[in-house]
C-alpha cells in the first residue's frame, strides 16, 4: 500500500528550524500524513529518540539521515527501512556515478538501497542527465521528484516511471510555480508549490495513478521548500489533492 508522507525541508525554512520534533510530527499528522522521509539524526541515542515520538504517534518514517554515509546505512537498516539518499560532492558526472555505485554497493549486504535524488542544478537535472545515470548505475535506486525533472529541459516523469519503475525507491511530488523563464538560475524562475496551486505542467495526478496503477507501495512524499504561508495549510491542500486522486 502507497504510503504518504511530508519531505518537511520547507516546515525549517518558514519557522527557522527545528524546536520540537514531537510537535513537528503531531502537526504533519494532523492534516493527514502518515510519517516523514528522513529521521534527521545527530547519533543512535537521538535515533533511537525520535524514532520512539513518531511510533508513539503512529506515524513512520522512510530513511535515517545521520551525520555521515556509513551511519545512514546502518540505522536506516536497524530500523527496518528501505533506502537511503546517495551522498555525494562530486563535481562531475563520472565522479558522482563512482559514488553512487560504491554505495549502492555496501548497501547491499544490508538488505537495503541506495537512491539518486533528481534535481534542478545538480549533475542530474534534465532527463538525458538521468537517463544517463540510470544506465551508468545500474545497482543504483532512483528517488523520483516529479517536478524537479519536469521542470528541467525535457523532462518526461512518466516515461522513468514506465521505464524504470522497478528502479524507483521513493517519489518526491509537489507543483511549479513559474516567475520568470528567462531568469538565469533554476531558483530565481519560479518555485515549489503546494499540488494544485502551480502554472507550470507538472503531470503529479498521472504519475500517481500510473504509481499506483503498477503496484507501487512505497512512499510518495510532499516537498517544497517555498510556502507563502503558514505550510500546514499548503501540506493540507496537496493532501486532499492525493485523496482526490486515490491516496
Amino acid at each position: 500500500m502507497i504510503k504518504v508522507g511530508v519531505a518537511d525541508y520547507g516546515m525549517y525554512v518558514w519557522h527557522g528550524g527545528l524546536y520540537d520534533y514531537g510537535a513537528r510530527c503531531a502537526d504533519i499528522k494532523s492534516v493527514g500524513y502518515e510519517g516523514l522521509e528522513r529521521l534527521r539524526t545527530v547519533s543512535e541515542s537521538d535515533a533511537v529518540h525520535k524514532a520512539g515520538i513518531v511510533r508513539r504517534l503512529g506515524m513512520d518514517f522512510a530513511t535515517c539521515q545521520a551525520p555521515d554515509p556509513e551511519h545512514c546505512i546502518e540505522w536506516t537498516a536497524a530500523f527496518g527501512k528501505s533506502y537511503v539518499w546517495v551522498s555525494s560532492s562530486a563535481q562531475d558526472f563520472d565522479t558522482l556515478c563512482r559514488h553512487a555505485r560504491a554505495q549502492a554497493e555496501a548497501c547491499v549486504p544490508w538488505n537495503i538501497r541506495a537512491g539518486l535524488h533528481n534535481h534542478l542544478g545538480t549533475l542530474v537535472e534534465t532527463q538525458e542527465e538521468l537517463l544517463r545515470f540510470l544506465d551508468a548505475c545500474p545497482g543504483c535506486g532512483l528517488i523520483l521528484d516529479t517536478a524537479h525533472l519536469s521542470v528541467a529541459e525535457g523532462g518526461d516523469p512518466l516515461h522513468i516511471i514506465r521505464n524504470y519503475f522497478d528502479r524507483i525507491v521513493a517519489v518526491h511530488v509537489k507543483d511549479w510555480f513559474m516567475k520568470d523563464e528567462s531568469a538565469p538560475v533554476w531558483h530565481e524562475k519560479g518555485y515549489f508549490c503546494e499540488l494544485g496551486g502551480g502554472n507550470y505542467p507538472v503531470p503529479n495526478e498521472e504519475c500517481v495513478k500510473e504509481l499506483a496503477a503498477r503496484g507501487y507501495d512505497g512512499w510518495i512524499l510532499v516537498e517544497h521548500d517555498t510556502h507563502l504561508r503558514d505550510p500546514l495549510l499548503d501540506l493540507a491542500a496537496s493532501r486532499e489533492k492525493l485523496r482526490s486522486w486515490g491516496v
